[in-house]
């Protein structure tokens, strides 16, 4: 599996001229599954991100976590973090899994997310999604489980 996570002042999501999802201050995470993931990495995943202490304390220090700044979570699927730039112009996703395997690996990230006790919003799962975010720092992450 694999994530983009933004640390954003807001974001949202909006499908079909309607916004299905939007936070304040927190993580848009733009998530991944490839061919071969598991529950287990989604577990992994999950834990790290929710963990990551990313937020500035009293003395500018990145040294908060979600819990400490009320932090929010919008969880965007996006098979495109997989697409292959190596040959051509045009990208393949070969390596991103399958709807009948990548649909219940993001359904358990997100699961596993609101089990920390976070509030989460979501996208749609292979819907066209119109993503907006400000985004705080810039800070940006990309994790990845086969290097976590």
């Amino acid at each position: 599996m694999r994530a983009v996570v933004t640390r954003v002042t807001h974001a949202s999501v909006t499908i079909d001229g309607t916004v299905r999802g939007s936070i304040g201050p927190g993580f848009l995470i733009l998530l991944g599954v490839a061919h071969g993931d598991t529950e287990a990495q989604a577990v992994k995943l999950a834990d790290k991100i929710c963990g990551l202490r990313i937020f500035e304390d009293e003395v500018g220090k990145m040294n908060l976590g979600l819990d400490a700044v009320n932090g929010q979570l919008l969880i965007v699927s996006q098979f495109t973090l997989y697409g292959n730039c190596k040959h051509g112009r045009r990208p393949d996703f070969l390596a991103a899994a399958r709807p009948e395997t990548a649909v219940p690996l993001y359904e358990k990230f997100i699961a596993l997310c609101r089990e920390k006790g976070l509030h989460v919003e979501t996208g749609e799962f292979g819907a066209d999604m119109k993503v907006d975010s400000l985004n705080d720092g810039p800070l940006t992450l990309i994790l990845d489980t086969d290097t976590l």
